[in-house]
């Protein structure tokens, strides 16, 4: 049976930085000005970012969300999810007569232009990602002749491409950065001239949220990441916390997830959450942790982050016109 602990042996340490990073915002935001400037509704492919609380605070405003395009009625307005889409999707909108805003993270788009270039330049493309995941789904869809996914290093023996000598790599921006490295090296293994894309394609903020959470993880007792199950860099976070020597960790949706019997004997919490996670859900967390007797975090900080997005240009367009700010 755990040993009960007095309130002053408790900690609480706080992930900085986490929850939204800049594409999560600026999608975000997107909705919003989009539901001021143009009413309800505004249809939205797919959910906006992966968090069902973001997305049922939008519903409550007038999003619709959907899966597909032919649920939009011709001449709406729609909104693309900041994982991206393919050629094939704005294609079919412009055939639909939709307006369109693209609020893909230009992070994506930058991984998109990539694949368009290798593509241009007759290489195997092997995208590093999670099958049926939005983003890797758009990127695909960019050179679908030319990319073959691959989930990890399991896959790489069954690759089959025309030349050896014209391979690159790229990756969904959402993965554990470990993770990856480690399938580019077992790609590089069976094609020693692998190109690599021109910088990182792993987000800053993945990135900075995985280096965040190792740097508390080692000292915790317990890690709570706070983030949806379909948010991939949420559950990456999960595993990273193991990997780096948590005691245990867990993802919750928000504080009603969480089971109190995980604080049993547990000294140290730390807490963090994804790049599409609200504040307000990690404070709800930090109130939780309170009740029961655990003191003020105390943040841990591991990077700065001050990078900010503009919206999609048609959207700035329209405001403009609107002669909104």
């Amino acid at each position: 049976m755990p040993r009960t602990l007095s309130d002053a042996e408790k900690q609480v340490l706080l992930a900085a930085p986490r929850g939204y990073c800049a594409g999560v915002d600026r999608a975000v935001v997107t909705v919003e000005k989009a539901l001021d400037l143009y009413g309800a509704p505004v249809y939205v492919r797919k959910q906006i970012v992966h968090n069902k609380h973001v997305v049922s605070d939008l519903e409550s405003r007038g999003a619709i969300f959907v899966e597909e395009l032919d649920q939009v009625p011709e001449g709406e307005t729609v909104v693309f999810s900041a994982h991206g889409v393919s050629p094939a999707v704005h294609a079919e909108a412009a055939d639909r007569g939709l307006k369109t805003i693209d609020a893909t993270c230009p992070l994506v788009t930058k991984v998109h232009h990539e694949a368009k270039r290798f593509a241009a330049e007759d290489y195997d493309i092997l995208l590093i990602g999670h099958a049926g995941h939005e983003e890797v789904e758009g990127t695909a869809g960019e050179a679908p002749e030319h990319i073959q996914l691959v989930q990890g290093p399991q896959d790489v023996d069954k690759l089959v491409v025309r030349d050896p000598a014209k391979v690159a790599w790229l990756s969904q921006t959402t993965l554990s950065v470990d993770e990856t490295l480690e399938t580019v090296d077992a790609i590089r293994q069976r094609f020693p001239l692998l190109l690599d894309p021109p910088s990182d394609d792993i987000c800053y903020a993945t990135q900075n949220r995985q280096l965040a959470v190792k740097e508390i993880a080692k000292d915790s007792d317990l890690v709570i990441v706070v983030g949806s199950g379909n948010s991939s860099n949420s559950v990456r976070l999960v595993e990273v916390a193991l990997e780096a020597g948590a005691g245990s960790a867990y993802r919750v949706d928000d504080a009603s997830e969480i089971d109190p019997a995980w604080l049993d004997g547990v000294a140290t919490v730390s807490v963090t959450s994804g790049a599409s996670v609200p504040e307000e859900l990690v404070q709800g967390v930090l109130s939780f942790l309170a009740e029961r007797g655990y003191p003020d975090a105390r943040a841990v900080h591991s990077a700065e982050e001050s990078l900010i997005f503009s919206l999609p240009k048609e959207l700035r367009r329209d405001l403009k016109a609107a002669g909104v700010r």
